[in-house]
């Protein structure tokens, strides 16, 4: 039977289990990335970390769970209500519908029922994955605008530009994988990698990918919905209790999400990886095994999240559009264009040494096209402020500055305050005399 035959005779109350464990596995894993990112930053920075709350700390997450609900929820004057408490559940609830289509494991026995670790498997799942990744964006938009204040509003702005962006170059990166697998399917995807993985295979969409995900994200350092430097907290600067605690579980449960899908997409999901695959491939591909390979690659690209955090520094906003629009979409085109042939040439019967032959010549032709372009003229402005090495404007060399006034316009202004002056002391005087002239009466 198929995954999707095995799949489809699963029980109700094998698919109740595993609905609720893959419900659970959203917070569970929030509450561990939480603790343990605050961990390997403070060992980045030689600080001890959290270290007081259960057994070296690692029961902080916990005690934060459990004390964020009763925090006191303080909600704007200027806020939409029911849009206000309405956006954190649109953020929450795309990201743990994603993990349905994941698959975590191959075929193995749960109480004498045959089945697969996977919730559902569809023909379309990786299209699943990126509309939900996709749709937690509203939740994060209609935060800063249901909230009533400038700095949500922009951040909430800035989110949706993010994801526009780099949600283009995500999905361009798969269609690679795609053309390679020729299915939609996570399942099939994870089955096509038996011999290699697309991460070696596919490299360049590989690396577009793990680029893509971060902006996705909102993670360092493409953190600009959210930069407290600037929006002092983002889209949920408004925000605080149970609604602010969605936002964070929303984050966390996209990255190990996000994470998840790199391993289903590029490192062959739940297969054992190269030297334990050497042992006993059959043994370590069967049974319960899988699951500690897909997990154990998807804590690797969390640790690269938090490594991420804990080293580089915030782009400016017109530096990460720019990586998105005219470096990750540019590059993924192109390389779509080379597998696309690479395909066409494997198909027609061409070998390589013919197809690295051809590739070369087109690519002489193409930097013989571009040297021989005419340099494009630049545009000469007379009133343009020169430049300085930062990029700031400086006054120009010939600037005139505003000489003194005229005397006879100063002489003037002197004399209307002295007027006025004179005036208002006139005032006071006739009016000191009038009430002695009445005494004397």
């Amino acid at each position: 039977m198929t995954r999707a035959e095995l799949l489809a005779d699963d029980p109700i109350w094998l698919i109740l289990i595993k609905a609720v464990i893959l419900l659970l596995l959203g917070p569970v894993m929030t509450m561990f990335m939480i603790i343990w990112e605050r961990k390997v930053v403070a060992r980045m920075q030689q600080r001890p970390g959290p270290n007081r709350v259960g057994p070296n700390g690692w029961l902080q997450s916990v005690a934060d769970a459990i004390k964020l609900p009763f925090k006191e929820q303080i909600i704007p004057e200027t806020a939409d209500r029911k849009v206000y408490w309405l956006a954190p559940i649109l953020s929450t609830i795309p990201a743990i519908l994603a993990f349905s289509v994941l698959p975590f494991g191959p075929e193995v026995s749960i109480f004498g029922e045959r089945t697969v670790l996977q919730l559902v498997d569809l023909p379309v799942g990786v299209l699943v994955i990126l509309a939900c990744s996709s749709l937690g964006v509203y939740g994060i938009v209609l935060a800063g605008w249901s909230s009533g204040s400038p700095y949500p509003l922009l951040g909430g702005l800035r989110s949706a530009a993010q994801v526009i962006s780099y949600e283009i170059a995500m999905g361009l990166s798969i269609v690679a994988v795609v053309l390679y697998t020729g299915s939609l399917s996570t399942g099939d995807i994870v089955v096509a990698q038996h011999g290699l993985w697309y991460g070696l295979a596919l490299a360049p969409s590989f690396v577009i990918y793990l680029i893509s995900m971060v902006g996705e994200t909102n993670r360092a350092p493409f953190d600009l919905p959210e930069a407290e430097s600037e929006l002092v907290g983002g889209f949920h600067t408004e925000y605080s209790s149970m609604k602010f605690a969605l936002f964070f579980l929303a984050e966390y449960v996209n990255m190990v999400i996000v994470s998840a899908f790199a391993t289903t997409l590029f490192l062959g999901g739940w297969m054992a990886p190269w030297p334990i695959s050497l042992i006993n491939h059959n043994y370590f591909n069967t049974g319960w095994w899988p699951l500690l390979w897909f997990f154990g690659k998807t804590l690797v690209f969390l640790f690269v999240y938090i490594w991420l955090r804990g080293t580089l520094p915030r782009l400016r906003y017109d530096q990460f559009m720019r990586i998105g629009w005219k470096m990750l979409v540019p590059l993924n085109l192109v390389w779509i264009v080379a597998v696309t042939a690479i395909r066409a040439f494997r198909n027609q019967g061409i070998t390589s040494g013919q197809a690295i032959l051809f590739g070369g010549v087109a690519l002489v032709l193409l930097i013989g096209v571009v040297l021989l372009l005419p340099d494009r003229a630049v545009p000469q402005d007379d009133d343009a402020v020169p430049i300085t090495g930062g990029g700031y404007p400086v006054p120009p060399l010939d600037l005139k500055v505003p000489g003194k006034p005229k005397r006879k316009a100063v002489k003037a202004r002197q004399a209307r305050r002295e007027r006025a002056r004179v005036g208002a002391g006139t005032a006071g005087t006739g009016g000191t005399a009038g009430a002695e002239e009445r005494e004397t009466d």
